[in-house]
C-alpha cells in the first residue's frame, strides 16, 4: 500500500506500549518510512531486542505510562537523544474480560488507569516538545470507544475516555500548531486479542457479533492505515475500512447493544461451565508483562 503524506524521513517518533503487539509493528513501519523512533515500555529486553531489529536510528526507554514523574523523565531523555520529538503515538493499553463484578478491583482500575490515563502522562510529558515543533499526538482507541459491549467494562470506558479526551486536547492546541488525531481498531490479531480469546465466554460473544465486527483483522493493514494517519496528521484514522462508517451510527448503538446484550447474557448465564473460563485479570502477554513488572 502506498500512500501520499508529509515524508516522516528523520523525524522523531516516540511509540508507547512498543515491546509487542500495534507498538512494536508501528515501531517498525515508522523506522522502515526514515523516522527516528523512540521506543517506550515496561519490557527492557523486548524493547532493546525490537530497537536492535529496526532499519533506522532508535532508542529504547523502560517507563510506565501511568507514572508522571517517570515520563517526564523519559521526555526529556528523548529530546536530549534526537534533539527534538515531532510525533507521538500513546498506543500502550491493556485489557480484562469478564462480568464488571467478577473483574478484580485492581484489574479493572489498571484498565483505566493504563489506556485513559496513561494517554495523557504520556502527552502532558512531551507536549512541550511537541509545541515547539508544531508536532502531532496520536491517541490509539478503538471500536470499544464507539461501542459498548458487555463484559468489557473497563475496556469501554477507558477507550471511550481516551477518545474524549483527544479531542478536547485538539481544540486546546490546535491553534499552536500542533495536531491530535484518535485511530480506531477493531479486534486485530495481537496477543491481547489472543489473550482475550482464551476466555470462553469472551470468545463466544464475540463470534455473535454481526460482520464485519466479529472477525480478527491482520495487523499489518491495520499498521499501514495508522502510519498513513500519521503521515497526513489526521484527525481520525481507522484501521479497518469499515469502522469510519460506524460513526453516524454510534447514537443508536447502545440500546441496541443493551438488548442484544442482556438476550446473550442470559443464554450464557445458563451455561455452568461459562464461569469457570473467564479470565479475572489482565488478557494476554502484555497484561501479564504489566502485571508482573507491578509485582502483581
Amino acid at each position: 500500500m502506498r500512500f501520499r503524506g508529509r515524508a516522516l524521513t528523520g523525524q522523531v517518533a516516540v511509540v508507547t506500549g512498543a515491546a509487542r503487539g500495534i507498538g512494536e509493528l508501528l515501531a517498525r513501519q515508522l523506522s522502515a518510512r526514515g523516522a527516528r523512533v523512540a521506543l517506550v515500555g515496561l519490557e527492557p529486553e523486548r524493547l532493546r531486542e525490537v530497537s536492535a531489529a529496526l532499519p533506522g536510528e532508535s532508542a529504547c526507554w523502560e517507563a510506565d505510562v501511568t507514572d508522571d514523574a517517570a515520563m517526564r523523565r523519559v521526555a526529556g531523555e528523548v529530546a536530549a537523544h534526537f534533539g527534538a520529538v515531532d510525533i507521538v503515538v500513546a498506543n500502550a493499553g491493556v485489557a480484562a474480560g469478564g462480568l464488571f463484578a467478577d473483574v478484580e478491583d485492581r484489574t479493572w482500575r489498571r484498565v483505566i488507569e493504563v489506556n485513559l490515563v496513561g494517554g495523557a502522562v504520556t502527552c502532558r510529558a512531551f507536549l512541550p516538545a511537541l509545541l515547539r515543533g508544531g508536532g502531532y499526538f496520536l491517541q490509539i482507541a478503538s471500536l470499544a470507544a464507539i461501542t459498548p459491549a458487555p463484559m468489557m467494562s473497563a475496556y469501554c470506558a477507558s477507550k471511550a475516555g481516551a477518545e474524549a479526551f483527544a479531542h478536547s486536547l485538539r481544540a486546546e492546541v490546535g491553534h499552536r500548531g500542533v495536531r491530535v488525531g484518535v485511530a480506531y481498531l477493531s479486534w486485530t490479531d495481537t496477543d491481547m486479542v489472543r489473550g482475550a480469546d482464551e476466555d470462553e465466554v469472551l470468545r463466544e460473544m464475540r463470534r455473535t457479533l454481526p460482520w464485519p465486527a466479529g472477525r480478527t483483522y491482520p495487523a499489518g493493514p491495520a499498521v499501514e492505515r495508522l502510519v498513513a494517519g500519521i503521515e497526513r496528521r489526521s484527525a481520525h484514522v481507522y484501521g479497518q475500512w469499515w469502522l469510519r462508517g460506524m460513526q453516524p451510527v454510534r447514537p443508536y448503538l447502545p440500546a441496541l447493544i443493551g438488548v442484544l446484550g442482556q438476550r446473550e447474557m442470559r443464554r450464557f448465564a445458563m451455561r455452568p461451565a461459562a464461569a469457570a473460563g473467564r479470565r479475572r485479570g489482565l488478557v494476554g502477554a502484555g497484561g501479564a508483562a504489566d502485571e508482573q513488572a507491578r509485582g502483581g
